[in-house]
């Protein structure tokens, strides 16, 4: 697959540590403003058709799909992550929030207590699953990270900490439908969203894969044969260069759904069976599978561990022993052993 890699005209490459100039490349947008209740950009309420239980009934339901795995019941009280005082000042935004590890990431944030925003192509299908929620802290946009006029910069205004996890088949697929190719959504859709987030945002997190830098190699160049693993280093290489402080999580194998079926029934059975304990390394050396929900639980440790800005990681996780479940001091001893 050919790459048009003029296609980044706008593109200012500083002479001062390669870094990208985002001044003048993000073009025009759409004249959309947020609101203070969802409506126009974000999905208004309530749904044709569709009875939506307030805080005391769905809302609060939940924030209970984060399953046991993440907190396990042999933890003891004192152990167990303290969910009640969300941080202060923290906004964050979730691209492909509907998608397998997406929807995972919301419930653990719904869980926490903490401001977010969902970045969906079909807000129906988002507030479908998650429920109503209060609009103060949770917020559905609709876009389209392949669509650059869809990137409107106010709808990212007051973002703190992004989390992407969009994604497509590695394989030709009816996901591919609509042009949902790895070029489209892997390089083109996170070269867009990066021009367009807010310069201080205090970190983005991407989700990537594992194998990226080894695409021309066997048994990698046969997962790269529609070039997934090329566009992912290339989304990758994007957020590197863009200014933004970043943590790279490169998954194994996801394992454990991808819960597809937008009931929310479904989602809070979901669960990281026997794959409990996590790896965690460096240099593109794992290979392996990893559960969906440790991957959500990662990428949400890394927005507040300091050392892990700037840092790229590959993740599994394994059958033997319990693993770090929700424990931010638990995660800091795992991303700190590859250092």
């Amino acid at each position: 697959m050919a790459l048009a890699l003029a296609s980044l005209p706008m593109l200012d490459i500083s002479k001062s540590g390669g870094k990208i100039s985002r001044r003048s490349a993000r073009g025009p947008f759409l004249s959309r403003h947020p609101r203070s209740s969802f409506s126009d950009d974000y999905f208004s309420w309530p749904l044709p058709g569709v009875s939506i239980v307030g805080s005391a009934g769905r809302g609060a339901v939940v924030r209970s799909a984060v399953t046991e795995e993440q907190t396990p019941s042999s933890m003891r009280d004192d152990e167990k992550m303290p969910y009640d005082s969300p941080p202060p000042s923290k906004d964050v935004l979730v691209v492909g929030a509907s998608g397998g590890v997406g929807q995972l990431v919301v419930a653990s944030l719904l869980k926490r207590n903490i401001k977010s925003r969902l970045l969906v192509r079909d807000p129906e299908k988002a507030a479908l699953l998650f429920g109503r929620q209060d609009e103060d802290n949770f917020k559905i946009c609709k876009g389209d990270t392949r669509n650059p006029l869809d990137m409107d910069p106010v709808m990212f205004e007051g973002v703190t900490h992004v989390i992407c996890c969009t994604g497509t088949t590695a394989f030709p697929s009816r996901r591919w439908d609509g042009d949902n190719s790895p070029e489209k959504v892997d390089w083109e859709g996170v070269r867009n969203l990066v021009l367009a987030l807010p310069q201080k945002i205090q970190r983005l997190v991407l989700v990537s894969s594992v194998g990226v830098t080894k695409f021309n190699e066997m048994p990698w160049s046969i997962m790269n044969l529609f070039g997934v693993l090329k566009f992912k280093k290339m989304g990758e290489d994007f957020v590197r260069s863009s200014g933004l402080p970043f943590t790279i999580i490169r998954a194994g194998r996801l394992t454990d759904g991808p819960y597809t079926s937008y009931d929310l029934n479904t989602l809070l059975k979901a669960t990281a069976g026997e794959r409990r304990a996590v790896i965690i390394g460096q240099g593109d050396k794992l290979v392996g599978e990893v559960s969906r929900l440790v991957v959500a639980e990662a990428c949400i440790q890394a927005l507040d561990i300091e050392f892990t800005q700037n840092q790229i990681y590959e993740i599994n996780s394994v059958k033997k022993g319990d693993g770090p479940g929700s424990d931010c001091e638990k995660w800091k001893e795992l991303f700190r052993s590859v250092k």
